[in-house]
């Protein structure tokens, strides 16, 4: 069962532990703000459109932040927490393989003066794995209702949560005109389904990449030479994002070079 000890008037976020197959509140929040992530603006808007309704007591769905790697997709989420947790927003973190224990953890704060968002980072499921089960149940539910004050964000670099393989496609069929997919793919795409709020994540141009070192560095008054060793930094790693942008940072920052 969770662990009811946790005094969700002043703890704002918990993660369940499996070891004490309980929750364990969380000591120290990533402090991430949400006017610090540049480049998706547009999933900001609607996340927060989203968060606000549920917070409100309107409709509102559960969230699937899809897409590129290190594009801030978790640190969206986690700035959402500290935009909105003096609104009555709290936040379970649920490891995918821990997800057999959601149903318990629903029923445990189902009935608190609190709204929950489950959140489950870096999500996906192999072949074989049946944890989604539960997920699918908290969801949407069945034969009870899932609960109003609980609602699931996660996030993934798949966008059907599942894997996808070319057979599964061979075994589709054309029927009277009309494609009926293959069983594996209906079963694949009946997950993200359930997700009413999907939102895309793609790799930053490089405007959008040199916006985030900005932010990153608004001390900097030669901001051509920044830019020049920034990119240099990302196309070392190969790869233009948020967490390059970080990275860069972390290795840059206080240098004499850009002070």
């Amino acid at each position: 069962m969770a662990d009811t000890r946790v005094n969700w008037q002043e703890t704002p976020a918990a993660v369940w532990r499996r070891h004490r197959s309980g929750l364990r509140a969380i000591r120290r929040l990533d402090p991430v703000r949400w006017d610090d992530l540049t480049g998706i603006d547009r999933q900001k808007r609607a996340l927060a459109r989203n968060t606000e309704r549920f917070l409100a007591g309107e409709p509102s769905n559960n969230a699937l932040l899809w897409g590129s790697r290190g594009t801030g997709k978790s640190s969206l989420i986690k700035a959402l927490l500290n935009r909105y947790r003096d609104q009555g927003l709290r936040m379970i973190e649920v490891d995918k393989d821990d997800l057999v224990n959601l149903p318990e953890i629903v029923d445990d704060i189902c009935d608190l003066p609190f709204r929950f968002v489950i959140f489950c980072d870096d999500l996906s499921f192999d072949v074989g794995e049946s944890g989604y089960k539960a997920l699918k149940s908290v969801l949407e539910g069945s034969l009870e209702l899932p609960p109003e004050n609980v609602r699931v964000y996660a996030t993934s670099n798949r966008r059907h949560l599942m894997p996808e393989f070319m057979s599964d496609n061979l075994k589709s069929e054309v029927r009277d005109g009309e494609l009926h997919p293959a069983e594996a793919i209906e079963e694949q795409v009946s997950l993200a389904d359930r997700f009413g709020l999907q939102l895309s994540f793609y790799p930053f141009s490089q405007d959008v990449y040199l916006q985030a070192v900005d932010a990153l560095f608004p001390q900097v008054a030669d901001r051509q030479q920044l830019h020049i060793e920034a990119v240099r930094f990302a196309t070392g790693k190969g790869v233009r994002n948020g967490r390059t942008a970080q990275q860069f940072f972390r290795e840059f920052a206080g240098d004499p070079g850009f002070s």
